[in-house]
């Protein structure tokens, strides 16, 4: 097993060189990219999702805090993969059909999506855990009952 991964990481190690070695022309155009995105990620959007998420998790109403924070991080996640497509200039000749799209309003459908998603996960878990749970429960019941099965088994 251990000759197994010593072949897998000496693999991996000589396509990473070859797609360097490929890049070499490319690096110092590709190096602000490289380095800005985790310096971006380190010192604005990791503490400002952590900082959100230390907010959220004060909420009185424990049923929200995880779908916030599922909304909040896919958020985080997809807010830095967006960011070439809204500031960097197509470097290539277009394809038409790829980079056509208006990117911000993508984005935007996408966040409005996602928050939509917890907002209605939200809810749904609410309605579950109070008044309207146990109403569901009874209609349950209610209709068990009308076709004959007992309350506590499974008709068809």
């Amino acid at each position: 097993m251990r000759a197994v991964r010593v072949v897998l990481v000496l693999l991996g190690a000589a396509v990473a060189g070859y797609g360097l070695l490929l890049a070499r022309p490319e690096l110092p155009a590709m190096a602000g990219w490289l380095v800005a995105g985790p310096v971006l990620h380190d010192l604005l959007v990791a503490p400002l999702v952590g900082f959100v998420g230390l907010a959220l998790s004060r909420l009185p109403v424990r049923r929200w805090r995880g779908w916030l924070a599922l909304a909040l991080a896919a958020t985080g996640t997809s807010l830095p993969l967006a960011v070439p497509l809204l500031w960097r200039p197509v470097p290539a000749p277009v394809n038409p059909g790829l980079h056509d799209r208006d990117y911000r309003l993508a984005l935007l459908i996408w966040l409005a999506a996602i928050w939509a998603g917890a907002l209605l996960a939200g809810l749904v878990t609410a309605v579950r855990r109070t008044r309207g749970g146990a109403l569901l429960g009874g209609l349950v019941t209610a209709v068990r009952r009308t076709r004959g099965g007992a309350p506590g088994s499974a008709s068809r």
